[in-house]
């Protein structure tokens, strides 16, 4: 395939890299960033000369057989660079975490991005590793074998010392407690996003909706100097975050997602399905979160094609439903 990239980051550059390495083209990059307009893509990713460089022109994008997304987490702040997208016609695959499931958060904008896609014939998904596949498509592949799940719980856990830098700010990693609730409160670090569209992809490839999802995130304090993979926080500062989303189906909870991510943290991932009459219960090492980003965005961007025109959800491309059940 053509593939256009709309912000060439750390995940967009990952993006390129994975994609040259799955056979793909790579056509045209789009960033704003001065220092990197002009540059050749290749050499920006250590792949040597490829005779694409990166630009500010959105329709450097147009010979592209689908586009890649990824500069931000939340609908509102990138919905324009979407519908930039839309408007030449071309698929687009995002990371950002509120498209994987926008009817939540941004109804208004979700119905209007679904009518302009419609009308310029150009199908869009939100997907990445979390929300679009572990605490979402995963989860379902599993409740599928079960005949009648009574409720849903997962835990994703990994050493924050582990990930790039921009993830550790992310999570405040090295904050006082105050500082980390201020930025949280104002918007300046983000922590985890994705806790309720995971839950409403899981609802809806049941059928049902919840009848209320709660988001809880609090800081990690470190009790004792912490050090790993050379990374140090101090006793009283920040370490990260442990965050849940709750879905309910009246006033019974169904789903539970949690979420740690902090220095020193136990890295796996663990899914549990409890049915009426058998449990499934999967426990893995730690699915790494970048490059599982950047493969789940290229396979779905493989499949895009096969999708009519509008806004989809990554449920779509799943051959399984799950069945909800309350005695």
């Amino acid at each position: 395939m053509r593939i256009g990239i709309y912000g060439f980051g750390a995940i967009g550059r990952l993006l390129a890299l994975k994609a040259i390495e799955r056979g793909h083209e790579i056509v045209g990059v789009v960033d704003v960033r001065e220092d990197l307009i002009g540059k050749d893509v290749g050499s920006l990713i250590g792949v040597g000369t490829l005779g694409t460089s990166v630009s500010n022109d959105i329709y450097s994008l147009s010979n592209a057989d689908v586009v890649l997304h990824a500069t931000g987490s939340f609908l509102d702040r990138v919905y324009d660079q979407v519908v930039s997208v839309v408007e030449m016609g071309l698929p687009i695959v995002s990371t950002c975490e509120t498209l994987s499931y926008p009817y939540y958060r941004y109804p208004l904008l979700a119905r209007e991005l679904d009518r302009l896609a419609m009308e310029y014939g150009s199908p869009v998904i939100g997907a990445g590793v979390n929300p679009g596949y572990i605490w979402d498509a995963l989860i379902v592949m599993f409740s599928a074998a079960i005949p009648k799940v009574k409720k849903i719980t997962a835990v994703r856990s990994f050493d924050a010392a582990k990930r790039r830098e921009p993830f550790r700010r992310k999570v405040g990693v090295g904050l006082n407690p105050e500082e980390f609730r201020k930025a949280l409160y104002e918007g300046k670090l983000t922590a985890h996003v994705g806790y309720a569209e995971s839950i409403y992809l899981i609802f809806t490839a049941a059928g049902v909706q919840p009848s209320r999802v709660v988001e809880t995130q609090e800081p990690v304090i470190a009790e004792n100097r912490l050090e790993s993979s050379g990374i140090v926080v101090e006793s009283g500062s920040v370490a990260g975050i442990k965050g849940s989303g709750v879905g309910y189906l009246g006033e019974e909870e169904i789903i539970k997602l949690e979420f740690h991510a902090y220095v020193g943290a136990e890295e796996f991932d663990e899914i549990v399905v409890d049915g009426y009459d058998e449990v499934i219960k999967w426990r893995g090492t730690g699915i790494k979160g970048d490059n599982a980003t950047a493969s789940t965005i290229l396979s779905v961007a493989e499949k895009i094609r096969s999708l009519t025109p509008g806004l989809h959800l990554i449920t779509e491309l799943l051959p399984f439903k799950i069945c909800i059940a309350r005695k």
